[in-house]
């Protein structure tokens, strides 16, 4: 089975118990075992100021993709193209995109900033 990366704000609303259609994509990905995290999203969770042992526990036992050679100037030259376009492209967003292009994986999000990526290379789950 091919893994899903999940961006931030999917897995916080799923550890928060928000429901939609990202959150479902979230169930049936961790039901499959099929999830892995972009490093960035480890970090930004862990971050959270009210996040406990168990929520940490439980993220660092998940899969996280390693980052590859050349991805600091691949993340530079994406992120350039989608503000190029005129486009809205944090550089957290441009981070957690990259690292999914270079995997060749799908990323769950409810963030509709990723769609300007998704012109450039990366794939969104519906």
């Amino acid at each position: 089975m091919t893994p899903l990366a999940i961006d931030s704000s999917s897995l916080i609303g799923y550890l928060n118990g928000r429901t939609g259609s990202d959150i479902a994509a979230v169930e049936q990905a961790l039901a499959a075992g099929r999830v892995v995290l972009p490093p960035l999203v480890v970090s930004e969770v862990l971050s959270l100021p009210a996040v406990t042992d168990e929520v940490a526990a439980f993220v660092c036992g998940l899969v996280q993709l390693p980052v590859l050679d050349g991805y600091w100037e691949r993340t530079g030259r994406l992120r350039a193209r989608v503000l190029a376009d005129g486009r809205r492209a944090r550089m957290a967003d441009a981070l957690i995109a990259q690292i999914c292009i270079d995997h060749g994986i799908a990323l769950i999000t409810a963030d509709a900033d990723f769609r300007h990526f998704a012109r450039h290379g990366l794939t969104l789950v519906d």
